[in-house]
């Protein structure tokens, strides 16, 4: 029974920004039952947007007497089901309301596959939209060729052809001009992304094959220039490429087996997660000098995920961009980045950088790799290895995808654990949000992909359709689509 009593009391409250710590209209009297939607109301009469309502998400910060971190704890209905009811606080106390602006636009979950497209001759190894157009994907097979597909059409637009060898991992460019991919022939090759056609020769360099491409941040590359790439190879080196000279332009050599993932973070930092049970951090403004070796994990690293991961990848584009957008001046394009950047990466108005990694050991580790070369904290739970792990478009929650068939979800900010998805019958591979954060697709060995709700933690539709296991899976940066491909070597595009 979820009834507010009717002589429930006023409480005080006083509202503060979860990213600058800013307080906003001192302290507030309100009814002990107000309803998350009464306090949005309220908030945004407070900043004065009467026109456009923002909508916020609320959570109480709950200090405790002999502790430096406070914790969130969120607001669901009302004030008196979530805070006053469990006896975390009572209705005497002074309570800090943190709220964080959700995204302003609604992705629709994707229910529906138009069409299976051909094309590919052997299974699909990758795929990824293009940041700034849902109509445009890339995928990467082991036919040796990588393909764009118009996804407005349904049809294939360009088959890049030249590798001799798998593709292994595709990247758009943050500024949407160049597609990256790398190969089992030991080379990447990069490509124009709105012709399709090779820029230049393949970039050689790695002596076995490429397992990991990351691209500079948009807001790091000085206007006039192309964004380098960074690659993670078998070799066990992390190589960094000028993409205008097409030369390598830094190797990096540490870690002692294969790299299996680099990621290029907003603090000029490089990521690289290795077999060798170690993820190091190279500075890249000190021309690749490590600054960190991060050593917990029991067995190889899998994969690695920044808090900032998305923003950093779709660049100075919003779910309003279009194809167009791409030639839009590029002074633009980095301030638009770097504003989207420093409102992911800012909490409590500083940057901080939250990195997570999973590993075949069954455990994810959270470290906060600029402050101490000890993890935060270890997060156990899988029974079997973890495969992938995501950091929430906003940074708010992890999500972790294993062996087990399960799916977990982990606060972004301490590393707790929160809850697990459950419904795949088989190994999930790979998952992606959607650009609001509300929504998560996951793709598995049982043939189907699933869209789950972040809020009820709960499937919301279950999109059966393919013929064999489905390896990669992506939802456009628009929300609008979702793709998938795998071994039945068929391309589907869902939507809603």
């Amino acid at each position: 029974m979820n009834i507010v009593p009717e002589d429930l009391p006023n409480v005080l409250i006083k509202f503060q920004a979860a990213d600058s710590g800013d307080s906003v209209g001192g302290s507030i009297r309100v009814p002990g039952g107000i309803t998350e939607k009464q306090l949005e109301e309220l908030l945004n009469q407070l900043n004065g947007e009467k026109d456009e309502p923002v909508p916020y998400s609320f959570s109480l910060l709950n200090t405790k007497e002999d502790e430096k971190n406070p914790e969130l704890i969120d607001i669901k209905d009302n004030l008196y089901l979530s805070v006053l009811k469990p006896g975390i606080k009572t209705t005497e106390d002074f309570m800090t309301i943190v709220y964080t602006p959700r995204a302003i636009f609604k992705v629709k979950a994707v229910t529906r596959s138009s069409a299976a497209i051909a094309g590919h001759g052997s299974t699909i190894l990758c795929c990824q939209f293009a940041p700034n157009d849902s109509g445009r994907m890339c995928s990467g097979a082991g036919d040796s060729t990588a393909r764009i597909w118009d996804c407005n059409t349904q049809t294939p637009f360009k088959t890049l052809s030249g590798h001799t060898n798998w593709v292994l991992c595709v990247s758009y460019s943050p500024c949407g001009t160049m597609i990256a991919t790398g190969s089992m022939d030991n080379t990447i090759r990069l490509w124009d992304a709105v012709t399709g056609a090779p820029l230049g020769n393949p970039l050689m360099g790695h002596s076995k094959w490429i397992s990991s491409l990351t691209w500079e941040p948009l807001h790091l590359v000085d206007v006039g220039e192309k964004p380098r790439l960074g690659s993670g190879s078998k070799d066990g080196t992390v190589k960094v490429w000028d993409t205008t000279r097409r030369v390598c332009s830094a190797t990096m050599s540490g870690h002692t087996n294969a790299v299996s993932c680099v990621k290029w973070s907003g603090s000029n930092i490089l990521y690289s997660a290795s077999h060798d049970k170690t993820i190091r951090a190279w500075d890249m403004a000190a021309g690749g000098k490590c600054i960190q070796i991060l050593k917990s994990h029991a067995h190889w690293v899998n994969h690695l995920s920044i808090s900032t991961d998305y923003v950093l990848r779709k660049g100075g584009f919003s779910h309003t961009s279009s194809r167009t957008s791409a030639k839009t001046d590029p002074a633009e394009l980095r301030k638009a980045a770097l504003d989207q950047y420093e409102k992911v990466a800012k909490l409590n108005g500083q940057i901080s950088e939250r990195l997570v990694t999973a590993s075949d050991d069954f455990t994810m580790y959270f470290w906060e790799p600029l402050k101490s070369s000890k993890p935060v904290c270890r997060m156990t739970g899988h029974q079997k290895l973890v495969n992938h792990v995501l950091f929430l478009p906003d940074g708010r929650y992890i999500v972790s995808a294993s062996f087990d068939n399960s799916i977990k979800i982990w606060d972004g900010i301490k590393g707790t654990f929160i809850g697990t998805f459950r419904g795949h019958v088989a190994p999930v591979y790979q998952t992606a949000w959607s650009a609001d954060s509300r929504l998560l697709v996951s793709c598995s060995k049982d043939t189907t992909l699933k869209v789950w709700d972040v809020r009820t933690r709960k499937l919301n539709v279950d999109l059966p359709g393919h013929a064999d296991e489905v390896y990669a899976v992506d939802w456009s940066m628009d929300g609008k689509k979702v793709a998938s491909g795998g071994k039945d070597k068929m391309v589907r595009i869902w939507s809603s």
